[in-house]
């Protein structure tokens, strides 16, 4: 780094990502930033986060924190729904943003989101942490390079997002149209669903079949299956749940110059000598071997990373590793899956953002918050370790 600067960042919401990120901070793990303010609604929890955090701020309000002229980023680990109208609110008043995924629940105010920061001129990220696994990295280095050739197809398999009941009956607004905006999808997938399109670029059609309660009692999908078709004509499958046990975590991405596979820790490209498509033309006789290269897995600190990477930005102009004007891709399959299992219809990219908002309000009428039982406790390496790549 070319300064010993360290950035000062309010947590807004300290909940169990918000206080992994917190700890993070505090505890030094960063080296380029420093926790300098708090704030939960709470009243519980911010007579918790004191004896915790004898020394920082805490506020009651995201307000009250952006006016309070002791930071100067914020990170948005809140609901989902208010990601966007914090993140509006500090980038108004100055303040770098990192958001939590998802970065809006719908479109239309993820777009808000975008050019409040494209007016503001300052930072703005998202937590999608898996994009620092150097294997989805090489990946897309791979794929993007033009070394896998013409995209064939992409297989995305993440039904190892194991949730019990007591998860979801841990907060009154998980699983609610009106408190997360959505299920499997809204909550667990991004990160999948960003590496998908990270990797792979964007489709131009979106089918999808969304099971509400198909394992667990609540009001959103705890199973979808995304079928997806590229410009080019290659196809994309994309699975996620939370209610199979054990999982699976498999990338299969195919071109006409080999195949990737990621599992269980693993890359493995088998890259062909010549193009499929002039491969066919051969005799029968005549065989062709692929090159097959494997890479292993390290132990990383996505979430870290992802951090000191804003930081440095701020202090450096370094380049994101995840731009938050990127975010939208991801959310923007998750949009089109849900309108297309409300309406049956394959749907088109760019999508009818508003009928998706207005189907989407009509959910969050008839939305009830859940009981809440007794509140998850992880340690921030525990949860840390929750949304890092499982394996």
């Amino acid at each position: 780094m070319s300064s010993e600067r360290r950035v000062r960042i309010g947590v807004i919401g300290i909940g169990n990502i918000g206080s992994a990120h917190a700890n993070s901070l505090y505890s030094g793990k960063v080296k380029n930033a420093t926790l300098a303010a708090l704030c939960d609604i709470s009243e519980k929890r911010r007579e918790e986060l004191s004896e915790l955090y004898p020394d920082i701020p805490i506020f009651s309000t995201a307000d009250e924190l952006i006016a309070s002229n002791i930071v100067e980023a914020v990170i948005i680990s809140t609901p989902h729904y208010d990601h966007p109208t914090i993140a509006i609110k500090a980038f108004e008043a100055g303040l770098h943003v990192l958001s939590e995924k998802p970065m809006a629940v719908y479109c239309i105010a993820a777009r808000e989101m975008i050019a409040a920061a494209d007016k503001s001129g300052k930072v703005f990220s998202v937590m999608f942490n898996q994009r620092n696994n150097r294997l989805f990295a090489k990946a897309r280095e791979i794929v993007r390079s033009g070394e896998l050739g013409e995209l064939k197809r992409v297989v995305s398999i993440v039904t190892n997002w194991y949730r019990k009941q007591a998860y979801y009956d841990s907060g009154d607004w998980r699983a609610t149209w009106s408190g997360e905006g959505g299920g499997v999808l809204m909550n667990q997938a991004p990160h999948n669903l960003d590496l998908w399109q990270w990797i792979c670029g964007m489709p131009e059609e979106i089918y999808a079949e969304c099971d509400v309660a198909k394992y667990h009692n609540i009001e959103v999908e705890d199973d979808a299956t995304i079928f997806a078709r590229y410009k080019n004509g290659a196809t994309g499958l994309f699975i996620a749940t939370t209610g199979e046990f054990p999982g699976t975590n498999r990338m299969e991405i195919s071109g006409t110059k080999g195949k990737i596979v990621i599992e269980n820790g693993t890359l493995t490209h088998s890259a062909l000598p010549i193009d499929e498509r002039e491969y066919i033309k051969y005799p029968e006789k005549e065989k062709i071997v692929p090159t097959v290269t494997i890479m292993e897995d390290e132990k990383y600190t996505g979430h870290i990373l992802i951090i000191e990477n804003f930081a440095d930005a701020i202090l450096n102009g370094t380049p994101l590793i995840s731009d938050g004007r990127e975010a939208i891709n991801e959310l923007t399959i998750s949009n089109a899956a849900y309108l297309s299992a409300w309406t049956g219809e394959k749907i088109k990219l760019p999508m009818d953002d508003e009928l998706f908002l207005k189907m989407l309000r009509e959910k969050a009428k008839t939305s009830k918050k859940r009981q809440e039982t007794e509140k998850e406790n992880m340690d921030s390496s525990e949860y840390n370790s929750r949304w890092n790549t499982n394996w």
